[in-house]
């Protein structure tokens, strides 16, 4: 980080008491931009450092969605632990929490009982079904949410059934939305007269539900359910998956007629252009099998490489299917500095994907990776005006 150069969220604290995963993701997103994220533990520590896949007994998870924040221990199931939480959420911007409605309330962790100290907070509530409605009390995690939000319906090929992500998408779909409400909710506080916060509804299914598209103008005025359609969609043709000769795999996607054309150049069928049957986009719908097989078979002929060479050379819209591995070798995202090199005190240094989107003045950075159970608890609670006795106290008893 260039010397003297601020970060855009500096001075921004940010109380995360959430955990598995979009909450945490939610303050990461935030602390990458510099954002002073202190995250609260139980004594036990969050089950996020026992997540995933391990090196040398360290969640390599954790590493990744903890970067950027002071960890500190709290029970606040405890009336102290209660008492020492509403002291740190008074000094804060932002709180973030995941738990059900009913509990948050038999804790006293209420936006009320918060704000009442602290009138400007922004309380995030993720939660699975929202502070509201029937299904409010129950439990929820983002494979719920994948199911009832109509992705798993659409995922996977016709002739199958529904299909999950192999990723937390709901998860990272909910903080996406979250740290774009949470910013939305601090520009208003502080353009406003009283300078008041406000708590955030953020159910995981409606931040994924909104990602699928137009499917409810559809079902509501046509009476349409998508159904599973592959590597397809039902917006363009040809949009597809399809493996060369080689046994590696390549994407299409021809989204407006000047690409389709040079898509067709591309593979040596220009004649193509002018036959009725796929001389418009709503053409080519109608007959998608008879096209995407026309190119499929072409793509059998020749190796990745070659059809690449020659896609870029007709300035066709292609890309190769990458591993991880191709990712972290591929010059372009080196370039750009996708791929960041991070201080770790387990392993000297890791590699994650970068702080994205790029600011031009003022781009985020990721500080450290992840820190041990409690480490900033000295810290933080002495900026409360604990002394070290006290902390020493609060520990032995099981508060911190």
């Amino acid at each position: 980080m260039e010397e003297n150069r601020k970060l855009p969220l500096e001075g921004l604290r940010v109380i995360d008491a959430s955990t598995v995963l979009a909450g945490p993701m939610l303050a990461t997103y935030l602390g990458d931009f510099g954002a002073d994220v202190i995250k609260v533990e139980h004594p036990a520590g969050d089950p996020l450092r026992n997540a995933g896949r391990h090196k040398e007994g360290e969640s390599l998870e954790w590493k990744l969605v903890s970067r950027n924040k002071k960890p500190i221990t709290l029970n606040f199931s405890t009336p102290k632990g209660q008492e020492l939480f509403h002291k740190l959420a008074e000094g804060a911007d932002v709180v973030i929490t995941n738990f059900r409605p009913q509990t948050l309330e038999k804790w006293n962790i209420t936006y009320e009982s918060l704000s009442r100290l602290n009138p400007g907070l922004i309380l995030v509530k993720v939660s699975g079904f929202g502070e509201d409605g029937p299904y409010k009390e129950r439990p929820g995690f983002g494979t719920l949410a994948e199911a009832m939000s109509g992705f798993a319906q659409v995922n996977g090929f016709p002739d199958r059934g529904p299909v999950l992500p192999s990723f937390a998408l709901a998860d990272y779909a909910t903080a996406l939305m979250g740290a774009y409400a949470t910013m939305v909710a601090v520009y208003e506080r502080d353009h406003s007269e009283d300078g008041r916060g406000q708590y955030i509804d953020l159910p995981i299914y409606e931040a994924l539900m909104g990602m699928l598209g137009n499917q409810v103008m559809e079902y509501d005025q046509l009476g349409v359910i998508p159904g599973r359609k592959g590597n397809r969609t039902g917006w363009t043709v040809p949009r597809n998956l399809y493996e060369t000769k080689d046994h590696k795999w390549l994407a299409i996607s021809g989204t407006s007629q000047p690409i389709v054309e040079r898509i067709f150049k591309a593979i040596g069928r220009e004649d193509l252009i002018a036959d009725p049957k796929f001389a418009d986009n709503q053409k080519r719908l109608e007959h998608a099998d008879e096209l995407e097989a026309i190119i499929a078979k072409w793509m059998k002929g020749y190796t990745q490489e070659e059809v690449l060479e020659r896609f870029i050379r007709f300035d066709a819209t292609i890309a190769p299917v990458y591993t991880v591995e191709d990712i972290v070798e591929d010059p372009h995202f080196n370039y750009r500095g996708n791929i960041a090199e991070v201080p770790d005190a387990h392993f000297g240094s890791v590699k994650m994907l970068n702080a994205a989107p790029k600011l031009s003045r003022t781009p985020g950075e990721i500080r450290h990776a992840g820190l041990e159970l409690g480490s900033s608890n000295r810290e933080v609670y002495g900026g409360l005006g604990l002394s070290d006795s006290e902390i020493e106290a609060l520990k032995k008893d099981g508060i911190i």
